[in-house]
């Protein structure tokens, strides 16, 4: 029965030892509807470092989640899919071909969401064909600005801004600060691992490496980041601690029990 009741503290204060590791990486969001904040993001100030990768950060501002690019500047985060890794964000300026035009994602751990194509940006001191549309929030009156495929010929009254690929050419049907602001990220070891129920991981804190190992998820969590990393190392120097205190408990009930059995049989020969 003691041997049975140890067993049980330890497994408890297992239990509670996960518990508070997992409270050091808490998920977090910026408001009520916003999106779930988690591993490989994190917000700084409110999560700890090796809670995310780095590239990953993001902000917090009146209530609204945002993730600075540095060739463009803030975007607003709709929404994250942890499953299918797609970010899909909207431009606070309502002119998502600006950021097109402007954002280079090479230098961050983002990729466009969608299939690219070709496409030029032209500049022109005059309005083109009306089959063409203009880029509206680009354009002014003196500055007309379009998108083409890349094999169309250049007028005359246009120059060439920048020869581009992304995912769409602009139609004035589709709104200015969304389509096609999606982006996916790629984590090496984390390949589909949320849609096969796993958590991507740390195995190891210095070399914020990821993995995707075989795992008890809750709302990220994952027993070998508890393991592998620094705090992990504490905690399993405690649980290595309890087990052994289990243990001596365990064998001094064995061999007292032990010796008032031998005692009684002792006694009965005696009588």
């Amino acid at each position: 029965m003691d041997a049975c009741m140890f067993s049980v503290l330890f497994l408890s204060m297992f239990i509670l030892t996960i518990k508070a590791f997992e409270s050091n990486c808490p998920m977090v969001k910026c408001s009520h509807d916003g999106p779930d904040i988690r591993f490989p993001f994190r917000v700084p100030g409110r999560q700890p470092p090796n809670c995310g990768r780095p590239g990953f950060d993001l902000v917090c501002t009146e209530n609204t989640t945002m993730i600075d690019f540095p060739t463009y500047g803030p975007l607003v985060v709709k929404s994250i899919s942890y499953d299918f890794r797609k970010l899909t964000l909207l431009d606070p300026k309502h002119c998502v071909h600006e950021v097109f035009l402007n954002l280079n994602p090479s230098g961050t751990p983002f990729q466009y969401y969608y299939l690219l194509k070709n496409f030029t940006y032209l500049n022109c001191s005059t309005r083109l064909s009306p089959s063409l549309n203009q880029v509206s929030c680009l354009s002014d009156s003196r500055n007309h600005v379009y998108t083409v495929e890349s094999s169309f010929p250049m007028p005359f009254s246009c120059k060439q801004l920048k020869a581009i690929s992304i995912p769409f050419s602009y139609t004035p049907y589709l709104a200015d600060n969304s389509f096609g602001l999606g982006f996916t990220w790629r984590l090496p070891g984390c390949e589909d691992c949320e849609s096969r129920g796993g958590s991507c991981v740390f195995p190891s804190k210095e070399g914020l490496k990821t993995g995707c190992p075989s795992i008890a998820k809750d709302k990220g969590f994952s027993t070998v980041h508890l393991f592998s990393s620094g705090t992990g190392s504490m905690i399993v120097s405690i649980l290595v601690f309890i087990l052994v205190m289990t243990t001596m408990i365990s064998v001094k009930v064995y061999f007292r029990q032990k010796l008032k059995v031998d005692e009684a049989g002792e006694n009965e020969n005696l009588l």
